[in-house]
């Protein structure tokens, strides 16, 4: 049997020590690498602000939407419908997703490891996820208040913002899901510039449908007319019957349907005669060279007295203000106080009779053209 020397086995006891110890170590690193080389001093912490995150969330939403139920059917306004809304459509991942956001503070990344943390990644995209939610809860609640208040007054700018909602939504999609590519590590420039040289071709050959698209959206929100509004376009009136996407269709007065682009119509000048509060009326009229100074005195003090004596008119002035041709002029002012075209032309009227049988009743005579020719004989022999 062979024998073993002192040194011998000192030496093989200070390799086992040794194998020993390293298999030590490289159990260590692994539960370091299964913990995410984090001790327990660091996922305690974590843990407890998960949980209390967590619990927060929760108790805050239910206290939230008992307060705004309450506030809702005390004052009936929009805003808390809508902050209920937003309230339900939070999905309870987003809240997990925040709380394990909140406990990955607590824990220690490598300083060799540069990439996003696993949670915090995990929170961004159910962020994002969320605001797609979010984001067509608003366009929703904003296009149902416009529907809401304008339906009967404007119901072809209803369906046209109802559209544009659409519009808003798909773009809302579409931003979100590229940022989601972007935080999921995939290279989207290539991307891009596909979709950048697409969405110009695509531009070019739509540009009148989109510049009519868009002079659609300023007529809903700034309202220049709306359904049943009388205008007048150039040379062109009619009364809105329909604004669409791309046109507006008037029905003029003679019977047709006129049609207009809504980007040329938004680059003409439009006279809006519903809104006028009150019409501004001038007209003139002449009276004889024969007329004495004294009647021509209480003309003014007549037409006055006519006008303020017809309901819905409002007098101005009359004055004496030229010496014509064939006759001295006159020029009068007033407004009628409602803006109805037939009403104005019955007043009109009222006040030209009452004009002939004042100046009758007055011996005045109105001026009519007359010219006079002076013949002079020639001298005898010439």
């Amino acid at each position: 049997m062979a024998t073993v020397t002192a040194a011998e086995a000192v030496v093989k006891n200070a390799e086992i020590t040794e194998t020993i110890s390293d298999a030590g170590w490289s159990a260590v690193r692994y539960v370091k690498y299964v913990c995410g080389h984090n001790h327990l001093e660091n996922w305690v912490p974590a843990a407890i602000a998960f949980t209390v995150v967590l619990g927060l969330a929760f108790i805050l939403r239910v206290v939230a939407e008992k307060r705004l139920r309450s506030l809702a059917a005390q004052h009936h306004r929009a805003t808390e419908f809508l902050i209920q809304r937003l309230i339900r459509r939070t999905h309870p991942i987003f809240y997990v997703a925040l709380a394990l956001f909140a406990g990955s503070l607590f824990l220690i990344q490598p300083m060799r490891d540069w990439r996003p943390r696993p949670f915090q990644t995990f929170a961004i995209i159910m962020l994002l996820i969320q605001s797609v939610f979010w984001f067509n809860e608003l366009i929703e609640h904003f296009v149902a208040e416009y529907r809401r208040k304008n339906l009967q007054e404007d119901a072809a700018g209803v369906m046209t913002m109802a559209a544009l909602g659409f519009i808003a939504k798909l773009v809302v999609v579409v931003v979100i899901g590229l940022l989601l590519l972007v935080n999921l590590g995939v290279e989207i420039g290539p991307l891009l510039a596909t979709v950048g040289v697409a969405s110009l071709a695509i531009g070019l050959a739509l540009q009148n449908i989109l510049g009519d698209l868009f002079a659609s959206l300023s007529i809903v929100l700034d309202k220049p007319f709306v359904l049943g509004d009388f205008i007048v376009v150039d040379d062109k009136m009619g009364t809105v019957e329909d604004i669409g996407l791309k046109t507006t269709r008037l029905r003029s007065i003679s019977g047709e349907q006129l049609i207009f682009g809504n980007g040329d119509l938004l680059k003409s000048r439009i006279s809006n005669f519903k809104r006028m509060w009150e019409r501004r009326v001038l007209f003139r009229f002449g009276l004889a060279y024969a007329t004495p100074a004294d009647k021509l005195e209480r003309v003014g003090r007549m037409v006055r007295d006519i006008i303020e004596a017809i309901p819905d008119t409002r007098f101005d002035r009359a004055h004496f203000i030229d010496f014509g041709d064939s006759a001295l002029q006159f020029e009068v002012v007033y407004f009628v106080t409602q803006s109805d075209y037939n009403l104005y032309r019955d007043i009109h009227q009222r006040i030209n009779l009452e004009l002939i049988k004042r100046f009758e009743a007055e011996s005045i005579g109105f001026a009519f053209p007359t010219r006079t020719v002076q013949i002079v004989n020639p001298p005898q022999g010439s």
